[in-house]
């Protein structure tokens, strides 16, 4: 599919720009938010006047912007990306009666405002696009980049995922049962026998071609589904490791995308039966929380893994090892309803 050349990652975890994932930074009030660096590439002019999710996707993408040549293309994914902007909108049209409303709040409403507005201050006039699908919005981000790559095996294209926590979506999945209480630690919260998860958020950017050399990590596959049945989870599964994996080759790594909700559980486990019982297991929503664009971190933290740096011991499940990993799973599940699994390679 393509190749992975850079990457960065905003998260509730010490992520960026320096990278120290061994100390684990609790959620507060049952929210894990990410913590946002100074954002030096920003002009103050520009970054006083950005909604928080701009900010960040901007903040994490420039670096992979300034540091090599431009991309032929900015596709991202999200989920709620501008929604907070869009109520304080609406609700500045009653407030004020329609008069004399606030620009900023109306032009980043939209899910597409991070990517525009990395084309305007990068200068790139090339494809720009954003994918708004729930939980498979990042998935379907790849989907686009993998078809472009494969028409165009020359170009670059930075993709990417962003989502923040906004009010409105915290209260509404909160109410409907889809988080825990805010006196739950993201230490213990996969031990909890009960439904709902960790708010969280984040951000992360891939710089992608199709040029193997210095890459990395190589996306090699990937699928995505919707369904309630754990059955039909577990034989897309089979049917995706038959399809992509040579003849004797094996999963070295899973890394899941448990969440500590009980109702969520029977789609891991049979995932999990379904791989060597060597294999090592990780889990990742400890660090960046439950929100629809998580399978953008477990991608970065895929490259983290493969470039065979310290493992801390908060993020091993089962089977910690020492070696070189060659093919890593990733499997992520959002509200029992949405699906993907990505195959990538060393």
């Amino acid at each position: 599919m393509f190749y992975i050349h850079h990457t960065t990652c905003i998260s509730p975890q010490q992520t960026f720009p320096n990278v120290d994932i061994a100390v684990l930074h609790p959620p507060i009030d049952g929210q894990l938010r990410v913590i946002e660096p100074p954002y030096t590439g920003i002009p103050s002019g520009v970054l006083r006047r950005m909604s928080r999710s701009v900010r960040m996707g901007v903040g994490a993408a420039l670096p992979l912007l300034n540091g090599v040549a431009a991309p032929d293309g900015i596709i991202i994914g999200t989920a709620n990306a501008g929604m907070e902007e869009c109520f304080d909108f609406l609700k500045q049209i009653v407030e004020y009666n329609e008069g004399l409303l606030t620009p900023g709040n109306f032009v980043q409403s939209t899910p597409n405002a991070i990517a525009a507005q990395l084309g305007m201050l990068s200068g790139n006039k090339g494809y720009n696009i954003t994918h708004v699908h729930l939980g498979l919005a990042f998935e379907n981000a790849v989907t686009d980049a993998s078809m472009l790559i494969q028409q165009y095996p020359e170009n670059s294209y930075l993709l990417g995922a962003v989502d923040d926590i906004s009010s409105y979506n915290y209260t509404l999945n909160l109410l409907a049962g889809w988080y825990k209480n805010a006196h739950t630690k993201a230490q213990n919260f996969y031990d909890t026998n009960s439904p709902g998860s960790i708010a969280g958020e984040g951000v992360a950017m891939f710089m992608v071609n199709g040029n193997a050399a210095n890459a990395l990590a190589q996306v090699k596959a990937f699928c995505s589904s919707h369904t309630t049945e754990a059955n039909a989870v577990e034989e897309q599964l089979k049917n995706f490791l038959n399809k992509n994996l040579a003849e004797g080759e094996k999963i070295d790594v899973l890394l899941s995308g448990e969440n500590g909700d009980n109702r969520l559980s029977k789609f891991y486990t049979a995932c999990e039966e379904l791989i060597p019982e060597e294999a090592l297991v990780l889990r990742f929503k400890h660090l960046c929380g439950e929100y629809p664009t998580a399978s953008a971190v477990a991608l970065w933290l895929a490259c983290y893994v493969l470039q065979n740096k310290p493992l801390p011991a908060h993020i091993i499940k089962k089977n910690f090892t020492v070696g070189q990993f060659k093919n890593l799973l990733i499997y992520n599940c959002y509200k029992g309803v949405q699906h993907s699994f990505m195959l990538v390679k060393a």
